[in-house]
């Protein structure tokens, strides 16, 4: 009975001092990953600082023409400008609401009909073999040239700019949707396949989850091209927006405000790529994290 009660305060003993091990192995990674965060916070602040303190200081000294360049400092008072006072086109607030709207209008319609074409030529062979010219030929064409042919079918208001967008977009989301199909593992459609799943079960369980991967991938990108769509519509022709601006302060040899607006842009456009991941992790839920994911990036 002395022996055996031994043995189990042993098995005790090292039960607790592997629960130890795992809790300081667990503390040590949380150190690990705050240090790493923190670094790479200070990487990136290093870099915006230097970014914008050479740029100040090149244009002061005289080496980059602050005419053409502009500098930071005009940048930050064109900022104040437009958010306190007219642009001649209606308040900042007016033209970033019209430009968001074209482009998110853009974004939802070309990313569900890219979706829905790259699964259903990726997942249809003979389907895609049919079309496969016919669509290489269409995003062949330059965008300028369509953002031209909607402003004359269209007129100068959301919907062209909205329709260009669209078409950027969905060649990206359609190309990822259609490889992503032809990626997935076909050991595992045929394993289900025999266990009596039908086609539209094989799609629903298989092949849509396995390419969503590569289609929330597209989305980062396609967003961007959205703004562009929306942004390069508006410089060519329109009422409002903000390539409205920046077109009218391209021609008043005002690259202070190019700049302004460019951030305005750039700001909307990393919260929406913030949205995206976080719909990329709820989406993606199942799926292994990845490094930077993993390292709390």
């Amino acid at each position: 009975m002395s022996g055996s009660g031994v043995t189990v305060e042993l098995i005790n003993g090292l039960a607790d001092l592997n629960q130890v091990t795992e809790a300081a192995l667990q503390a040590s990674a949380r150190r690990t990953r705050s240090r790493r965060r923190a670094l790479v916070w200070l990487g990136r602040v290093a870099v915006i600082v230097i970014v914008i303190g050479g740029w100040q200081w090149f244009t002061e000294v005289g080496w980059v023409d602050k005419f053409f360049f502009g500098q930071p400092t005009g940048i930050w008072q064109s900022l104040v400008t437009l958010f306190t006072q007219d642009t001649g086109f209606g308040t900042i607030w007016e033209n970033l609401w019209v430009t968001i709207q074209e482009a998110l209008y853009g974004f939802l319609g070309g990313t569900l009909a890219g979706i829905l074409f790259g699964l259903l030529l990726g997942m249809n062979g003979y389907l895609a073999d049919v079309l496969s010219p016919y669509i290489k030929i269409v995003n062949s064409i330059p965008r300028i040239i369509l953002a031209s042919i909607f402003m004359v079918a269209f007129g100068l208001g959301i919907f062209p700019k909205a329709l260009l967008a669209g078409v950027l977009v969905f060649f990206v989301v359609f190309f990822n949707a259609f490889q992503g199909v032809r990626e997935v593992d076909r050991n595992l459609v045929a394993n289900v396949r025999v266990l009596g799943a039908s086609p539209l079960g094989v799609a629903r369980h298989v092949t849509v989850p396995s390419a969503m991967t590569w289609i929330i991938a597209s989305m980062h990108t396609a967003f961007g091209f959205a703004i562009i769509g929306a942004l390069v519509s508006e410089v060519i022709g329109a009422q409002h927006g903000i390539g409205l601006i920046i077109s009218h302060a391209q021609g008043s040899f005002d690259p202070d405000t190019v700049f302004a607006c460019m951030v305005i842009v750039a700001a909307f456009t990393l919260l929406a790529e913030y949205l995206i991941g976080l719909l990329e992790r709820a989406v993606l839920k199942w799926r292994p994290p990845v490094r930077s994911e993993a390292a709390g990036i």
